[in-house]
């Protein structure tokens, strides 16, 4: 499995295409795309590398990684659209406040289906794990691929620091109750991409977060 990533929409956030190089199938994570120049970036990857479009994941729900969400279910008719159960509400509250975020012509999708956690997701021959981890959103997943020792890992943990919990939902002893189970527990040489800014791994996060310490 190898990842692509792009910035999109105003908050730079990371969508982020991971690539089953043996069938050329991929999911789509967190698709952030809102204008027509990034959602036609995002199309002309995957056409360009001939990709199939096998799913669409969200790590959690908030406006920012959901934008393009129904972009890719009418360009790629028929993608099973999966985010944890315990979500759906933060999903569902988007078009309340899209306007006034600047997102007037924001269109929600709805999921066809659940991601659950230890109950691990597939395409091509890819198999990534489910992991649970709450507190910057109820229903916050990140998704870890052992074999190239990658997690996406959505508002969670970033370079030097972690998501915010001052949002609905939000809740910073779990957040960090999260991060201690569910990502430091994994080898130091993991690599994260996060939601948002650079990658960085779980050794340096370990060491140097000054949340974590």
């Amino acid at each position: 499995m190898t990842v692509a990533g792009f910035a999109f929409n105003p908050f730079s956030e990371n969508t982020y295409l991971l690539i089953d190089e043996a069938t050329r199938q991929c999911a789509i994570v967190d698709a952030g795309c809102y204008t027509p120049a990034e959602q036609q970036a995002l199309r002309s990857y995957i056409e360009t590398q001939q990709l199939q479009v096998a799913l669409l994941l969200n790590t959690h729900s908030h406006i920012d990684h959901v934008l393009g969400a129904q972009f890719v279910l009418d360009t790629w008719p028929d993608t099973p659209f999966l985010v944890h159960r315990l979500d759906l509400p933060t999903l569902r509250a988007v078009p309340t406040y899209a306007a006034n975020y600047g997102f007037p012509q924001y269109r929600p999708a709805e999921p066809t289906g659940e991601l659950v956690a230890g109950q691990p997701v597939r395409f091509g021959e890819t198999e990534l794990e489910v992991r649970f981890t709450p507190g910057h959103a109820p229903g916050h997943v990140v998704f870890y691929h052992a074999p190239t020792a990658t997690v996406i890992g959505g508002d969670v943990l970033f370079q030097r620091s972690i998501g915010r919990t001052d949002l609905p939902g939000g809740n910073h002893a779990e957040l960090i109750h999260s991060i201690e189970t569910e990502l430091l527990t994994l080898p130091d040489d993991t690599v994260v991409y996060p939601g948002h800014g650079p990658a960085t791994t779980i050794g340096d996060e370990r060491r140097y977060n000054p949340f974590l310490q």
